[in-house]
């Protein structure tokens, strides 16, 4: 065995307290006093940071580097990157226009007004690997094998995990959801041809 001189051990019970508690004071509160013009948002050790024009996205990272750097941490280089979130009103050309958080992908969508015209706006959808993994575990239920348990049944048995389901991924962009949902339907009916 050798002994531990710094860190925390991977899995460990307190390793995301600690880590939550540091980057608190290393990014949360150093933001709020170096950049109180740049909202943010952190999730554990995810982090996003809105910036109005490139040269200030590209000062921020600078600046982010060198304040991790100093607290004897560093981002990841391929994970910290400078979006352009296009919309209707930002047209220009960039080489990166999406982002990942929160099981959310954040990019360009088509949308359209209550009066029906369409436009393009920068909105979150659930992530392509979350609405496969919701499928798939909606399949090991096996709910076409359950004719021996009543709707009620099944509602107790499946309903708050859809419920959390369409409470989260449904808040921004709904239709993302319809796949899930149909297969979620395709399932129900085969129990119900039973």
């Amino acid at each position: 065995m050798v002994e531990r001189l710094k860190g925390t051990p991977q899995g460990g019970i307190v390793s995301p307290v600690l880590a939550n508690l540091f980057l608190h004071y290393v990014f949360d509160k150093w933001m709020d006093r170096s950049c109180p013009r740049n909202p943010f948002c952190r999730y554990a050790d995810d982090a996003i940071a809105h910036c109005r024009t490139e040269d200030e996205a590209l000062e921020l990272k600078e600046a982010l580097d060198a304040r991790f750097k100093e607290c004897g941490l560093e981002l990841h280089p391929e994970k910290t990157k400078i979006v352009y979130c296009k919309d209707d009103l930002r047209c220009g050309d960039y080489p990166i226009t999406s982002f990942d958080f929160l099981s959310f992908t954040f990019r360009p969508r088509r949308s359209k007004n209550r009066k029906g015209k369409f436009f393009i706006n920068f909105s979150p959808t659930v992530i392509i690997k979350a609405g496969k993994a919701m499928r798939q575990k909606a399949r090991k239920w096996k709910m076409r094998l359950r004719s021996d348990k009543s709707l009620e049944d099944l509602s107790r048995m499946f309903g708050p995990t859809i419920r959390g389901w369409i409470n989260y991924y449904g808040s921004f962009y709904k239709s993302a959801l319809y796949p899930t949902l149909r297969q979620l339907g395709k399932d129900m009916g085969t129990l119900l041809i039973y």
